[in-house]
């Protein structure tokens, strides 16, 4: 499935039936042959918009997974750089792959850090949190931040109603709420729960004072506005 090197239609069948930690416990040594694993023009453009906001000192990745946000933080950042992610599995591939970084298990609700980091990111993990768990997340990674810190995530600007990714994504969220309906564990993983404006008025409720950029690179839709933004919200 995706490539010869990804999962098998089979495993991603049990992975879909799985809680979201041992879910992606199980897609761990797949994942980066996945499109679930953010791509690199994203995580370039998001380099590019940081890069005259630092240098950075310490960094945290929040839901790292396999360690892809390192491409952005290690060029940043002068000082360490953690990741944090709840699946096993995860932490191991990003072990693995990045040895000199720092690696946390926990809860990104329930966020272990207090005052510790200058800058934190998270790349694609927004739709594993429903939105009555968006404030406790936020607050958390507020509460992470040194007074003065960035939090920062990219955000794709939705599908119009006429084409056909509105649909495929509609389409999965709907099939995710059924399955959530008639299965236990729930597998949290919706595509259409994060509009802009509700993420700026839950980072604005943990404190934040929310800005945005467009990233360029990734060019902008034929209205003329930008096909991605980076979230910049700034602990005061």
């Amino acid at each position: 499935m995706f490539s010869p090197q990804g999962p098998s239609l089979r495993g991603l069948v049990v992975q879909a039936l799985s809680s979201v930690e041992h879910g992606y416990d199980l897609l761990a040594p797949t994942f980066d042959h996945t499109p679930f694993r953010t791509p690199d023009s994203i995580l370039d453009a998001t380099a590019d918009a940081l890069r005259p906001l630092g240098p950075f000192g310490e960094a945290l990745d929040v839901c790292c997974g396999t360690g892809a946000g390192l491409r952005v933080l290690e060029p940043l950042c002068q000082g360490r750089i953690t990741g944090v992610d709840f699946s096993v599995g995860m932490l191991a591939g990003a072990r693995g792959t990045h040895p000199g970084a720092e690696w946390v298990r926990a809860d990104a609700r329930v966020l272990p850090f207090a005052e510790a980091f200058d800058l934190a990111v998270t790349f694609g993990a927004l739709g594993h949190f429903l939105p009555t768990e968006r404030r406790a997340l936020f607050a958390g990674v507020h509460r992470a931040l040194r007074p003065g810190g960035l939090f920062a995530f990219p955000i794709t600007a939705p599908p119009r109603l006429a084409s056909p990714g509105y649909w495929v994504l509609a389409g999965f969220d709907a099939v995710m709420r059924v399955r959530n309906a008639v299965w236990r564990p729930p597998f949290v993983m919706y595509y259409r729960t994060c509009p802009l404006q509700a993420l700026r008025t839950d980072l604005a409720a943990a404190g934040f004072t929310v800005t945005t950029a467009p990233l360029e690179d990734l060019g902008r839709r034929e209205d003329g506005s930008p096909r991605c933004r980076l979230v910049l919200a700034r602990r005061p």
